[in-house]
């Protein structure tokens, strides 16, 4: 059995700024890590859902993961409007996922998707 994915980070020079972003976006609550440089511990409110932060990047911003959604083109639309750019348009790979990519106002490129059973 392979190790699961459970954690993500997303490293921006302007961490405050994604933290909003994020948050619009997918409704994610943010919890400011205590110590260190700016960081803060991303809340999905979902249950058994994956973790993660958003901190300042030391070097280039960094991240890619996906996130999973109702409807990626409604979602894509939202995420253009917010000032993300598209990377990969909604595809759909038939009865497995359907799915884009795209940037966010830093770079970070990051997929949304819905599964096909959903």
């Amino acid at each position: 059995m392979g190790n699961p994915v459970t954690w993500f980070e997303i490293n921006s020079h302007n961490s405050m700024a994604l933290r909003d972003f994020y948050a619009d976006l997918f409704g994610w609550q943010m919890e400011p890590y205590p110590e260190g440089p700016p960081y803060a511990i991303v809340d999905t409110g979902r249950a058994g859902a994956i973790g993660g932060g958003i901190g300042e990047a030391d070097g280039p911003s960094r991240v890619l993961f996906y996130i999973e959604v109702d409807d990626p083109q409604a979602h894509l639309d939202r995420i253009l409007q917010a000032g993300g750019t598209m990377v990969v348009p909604v595809t759909e790979i038939p009865g497995a996922t359907t799915f884009a990519h795209f940037a966010d106002p830093e770079g970070n490129v990051l997929g949304i998707y819905h599964p096909a059973d959903r």
